[in-house]
This record gives structure tokens, sequence and C-alpha cells, in this order.
């Protein structure tokens, strides 16, 4: 059964999993809310690392409306162009090279990645187009004491230009979409240095703070040693146990902490007729600092997230 905030608001909150995600009912983020409501929503979002809303009534207005109730947002993307007029939108279209068939953080090559994403699905697919996502907390914290250790000094480097949206050819057959989604991705290169453990700087939990979508090494270690510890971390941050699945639904929500949960969306509706588009909605990050209070550095790149 929800667990009821309160007798006179009347939003309820579900888990969905052991370990992350929450299904939110009685509250449409398209309409206004009370700050009581808000306020409810974002401690569960906290709590939860990301939550789920269904039948919301929102358009560009109204979405960025909502967001703007939790904090300062950010521009749509770094490099991607947001559509005309809706500059703080990020479109994300099955068709135009957004398919993200792995696990990843938004934006994590800047120096203040987004701290929460609102993901608003237009259109979805008869079947397939589910997302993941993965609790980066629960994974710190279930590392054995000596890796969480080793993890704590570590600093890795994060850019765009790696593997996300990279074009990978087939023979000869190689995807115009996704080598224009490429192009444009790595237009302006980012790169930054990253604590691997980042402390969450409203929960204070320690976070395992590797992507890997866009962290290419562990500074200061040899190649061969950096690849094995990433793929080590890699695996933990992606274990099953840690994760949620959502089927999406036109009108749905997921909203999440970039901060604190990684994302991945299965390419299983390749052969389904019919496109999947999603809105997203980010909004402004703070500079990650490290269990020894080191923040963040920006290598190569000046966004700094704010719009």
């Amino acid at each position: 059964m929800p667990e009821t905030l309160t007798a006179t608001t009347h939003v309820g909150i579900t888990r969905l999993a052991g370990q992350i995600g929450a299904e939110i009912t009685g509250a449409d983020t398209g309409t206004p809310l009370s700050d009581e409501v808000v306020a409810r929503i974002r401690q569960a979002l906290l709590d939860h690392k990301v939550v789920f809303l269904r039948g919301q009534s929102l358009n560009y207005r109204r979405q960025v409306a909502f967001a703007e109730r939790l904090g300062p947002l950010t521009l749509g993307h770094p490099t991607l162009a947001s559509p005309p007029g809706q500059p703080l939108l990020e479109e994300i279209d099955s068709l135009k090279g957004g398919k993200v068939n792995y696990w990843h953080t938004d934006v994590t090559f800047v120096d203040r990645p987004p701290a929460f994403t609102l993901l608003h699905a237009v259109v979805i697919p008869p079947v397939g187009g589910d997302t993941l996502w993965a609790n980066t907390v629960t994974a710190y914290e279930s590392l054995p004491p000596e890796l969480r250790d080793l993890a704590d000094r570590l600093r890795v480097l994060h850019t765009n230009d790696f593997d996300y949206a990279r074009t990978f050819n087939r023979g000869e057959r190689v995807d115009p979409a996704l080598a224009a989604a490429h192009e444009e991705f790595v237009s302006t290169v980012y790169e930054t240095e990253h604590p691997a453990v980042r402390v969450h700087p409203e929960t204070n939990e320690r976070v395992v703070y590797v992507n890997p979508s866009f962290t290419r090494e562990i500074v200061d270690l040899a190649p061969r040693e950096s690849r094995h510890v990433l793929d080590l971390l890699f695996e933990q941050i992606a274990r099953p146990e840690y994760a949620v699945r959502f089927k999406w639904e036109p009108g749905s929500v997921a909203f999440w902490d970039n901060r604190a949960a990684l994302h991945l969306a299965p390419r299983d509706f390749e052969h389904v007729d019919g496109d999947r588009i999603l809105h997203r909605i980010t909004l402004v990050g703070e500079i990650p600092v490290g269990p020894d209070g080191r923040e963040s550095e920006s290598l190569a790149g000046d966004f700094f997230g704010r719009a």
C-alpha cells in the first residue's frame, strides 16, 4: 500500500524495488502544487534516488515551471541543440540517435553535472523502450572495505569525446543519424577530473562516481591498471540488485538524482513500428567534492551548467 504523506495532500509513495525507485501518486506536476507537496516530492527523490509519476499533463512551459520549483535550471545540453524556442529542453528521439544502450550518468564531463533530471515521455513504442536506474550509493556501500578505501583516493578523467554516441561501422553500413549525433556531441570537447567517489552535497552519502560512457581513465595509473580498476567499478555500479526498471507510458515522468543514480535505455525496440521521444529538463548541479574535500577540476571546456 502507498505510504500516505499527509491527510491533506493525498500524495502517496510506493517503493518499486529493494534499493531504488518509488512511484508517486496524487500529484500532477503540470498544475500548481503547494510548497508542501513539492517538498515531499523532493524528499522522496533524495530517499529513493528516482521517482516516477504517471498521467502528467505536461508541455514545455509546465515542465519548466515544475522543475524550477526544485532549483535553477541548466540549458538543454552543452553541445546538442535544443528545439527552437525551448533552450532548456533536450529532446531524446530514437530516430535521431537517441538510443543509449549502456549505463551512464548525464553530462559528467563538465565540472558541474546536473543535480536532478526530469524526463517526460511524449511518444512511446508499443513494446520495449523501458529505462533502468541503479543506485550508486548502494554500489559504494556494498564494496569491500579495502576497495572503498582505494576508490576514496582515486581521481578519474571524464570526457564527452569517448564512448557516448560513438559511431561503429559494421561493414559498409553506417547509421547516418548516429554519425550526425556523435559529430554534434563532440563539437566542443570537455574534460573534467572528478573524484572516483563523491560526497553527496545534501545527504552526505558517498557515491561511486565513475561513468561507463564518459570516464576514460584513472588519473596517475598506467592504462592497464586503470582499465582493470574501472572495469571492476563499472561492474559494481551496474549490478541488477541495485536497479529498478520502469515501463513508460505517454505522460509518464521520471525524476532522478543525477548525483546518486545512473541509467540505461535498452535498445530493444529497433524492429518495432514506433518512435520513442522523451523531453529532458535538468537542474544545475554543484562541483563534486571527494571524501578528502578536494573538488573536481575542469581541464577543457567552459560550460558551467546554468541557463
